[in-house]
């Protein structure tokens, strides 16, 4: 059974209201966190791409991307659950995982479905819930992999329209 609805939460992936690129977070992460991620990444056979700005290198260890300096070159991991779907995971803070994903790339009950299961990989691997808020409005979360119910629910009313 699918853990959400498309027609129930299409409004929280639509492109002209929530942003293209809402912002997903694991908070209170670690460094220990971020590895376990990198870990699945590599279990589930997901393709991906790590860079530290243009150049194309070997998935690091957690703990040495983490530790490079505040003035390095942006590093992040493109991890594509299926070749139509892209999460960009951004190496900024040891204490929240941070990426993105298209909300383009999302629409339709099948692409919802594939996303929930993403996240609810996340999810299971961490013990931690994983959040979605519109783009450029943090801290308010829409839906998101909640631990204790072990799937993804809304967090949020969706607009009256």
């Amino acid at each position: 059974m699918a853990d959400l609805l498309w027609d129930d939460v299409r409004c929280f992936f639509d492109p002209d209201l929530m942003g293209a690129l809402p912002d997903l977070r694991v908070p209170d992460a670690s460094v220990k966190d971020w590895q376990a991620v990198l870990d699945l990444v590599g279990a589930r056979g997901w393709q991906c791409r790590y860079s530290e700005g243009e150049a194309v290198l070997p998935v690091p260890r957690a703990e040495s991307v983490l530790s490079r300096p505040a003035d390095a070159e942006c590093a992040d991991l493109r991890v594509w659950p299926i070749a139509e779907v892209l999460a960009i995971f951004r190496f900024k803070d040891d204490e929240v995982i941070d990426f993105d994903v298209d909300l383009r790339e999302l629409q339709g009950q099948e692409r919802l479905d594939v996303f929930c299961g993403f996240l609810r990989e996340i999810g299971r691997c961490l013990g931690k819930p994983v959040l979605m808020d519109p783009e450029g409005d943090y801290g308010h979360p829409v839906l998101g992999f909640d631990v204790e119910a072990d799937r993804v629910v809304l967090l949020a009313e969706p607009p009256a329209m």
